[in-house]
């Protein structure tokens, strides 16, 4: 990627697959929600593709172009500095220029409680969001993560209708008000250490390796020795010192490397 910055952006779509390189089949390595910013580095030859970089997560890829919505430099300060909402419905309505558009859980609208920004852009939003950087305990963290349960497994996917074990750990320690990585490796090193099992509590993060020890799991502690965990699908299982036991095949599926508690008091 190169490292000048051509271009600043704003998701105004539901939902925006970024990829890891420029064509319809490549792999998909995340996705741009409503209200996820970003900065653009390149163009590919045809034109068809952006090069782009989120800012809140540091993730790069490749959008379409036609996806991209450019913003000027002031209006993403503006982005950077604002407190806007973050939505809490499965999914909502809003008018945007007048028009209908569905967005999902864990989208942001420009909607401030303060007065300092001149808001771009005709937005109208009637559902239910908080702050996005007002923090909240397991107990919001808990209702929240339900609400992605039995979503399908989906590579770099970030919404109740498809999402991978490090985007269901983002996105419900963003709606939370925590900014962590998208990566499962790099989110292992947030927050503090926790020893063993016995010591953790409901709401820290636990991290696993499969049974070949060849890819890396993650998940959130419930109560009563439960992890929410995108496995298939988002599901709650068993989880003890040796790892996630699957409740409906009683086997082992993952060995635990580590706990870390993200979750302030």
């Amino acid at each position: 990627m190169s490292t000048e910055v051509i271009d600043y952006g704003v998701c105004r779509l539901a939902i925006v697959p970024v990829r890891k390189a420029p064509g319809d089949g490549a792999e998909q390595v995340t996705q741009l929600l409503f209200g996820d910013h970003y900065e653009v580095y390149s163009v590919s030859p045809d034109r068809r593709w952006a090069s782009i970089r989120i800012i809140t997560d540091q993730c790069e890829g490749w959008i379409d172009n036609r996806q991209h919505h450019t913003i000027t430099p002031e209006y993403l300060e503006q982005i950077n500095q604002a407190d806007f909402k973050i939505i809490l419905d499965v999914a909502a309505t809003i008018l945007y220029k007048k028009s209908p558009l569905t967005i999902v859980l864990g989208s942001i609208v420009p909607i401030s409680t303060t007065e300092l920004f001149k808001i771009e852009e005709q937005l109208l939003f009637n559902g239910e969001a908080k702050s996005l950087n007002q923090r909240r305990d397991f107990d919001f963290l808990k209702t929240l993560a339900l609400k992605y349960m039995n979503a399908p497994s989906q590579a770099g996917g970030k919404t109740p209708f498809g999402i991978d074990a490090a985007g269901l750990v983002q996105m419900v320690f963003k709606i939370c008000g925590y900014r962590i990585p998208r990566d499962v490796i790099q989110q292992s090193a947030q927050g503090k250490k926790v020893k063993s099992l016995a010591e953790a509590k409901p709401g820290d993060v636990a991290f696993f390796s499969d049974q070949e020890h060849k890819s890396f799991h993650v998940g959130i502690l419930m109560e009563d020795d439960k992890i929410i965990h995108a496995a298939g699908k988002v599901r709650l299982d068993h989880i003890n010192e040796e790892g996630i036991m699957n409740t409906e095949i009683k086997i082992y599926t993952h060995h635990t490397t580590g706990i870390r508690r993200i979750l302030t008091p």
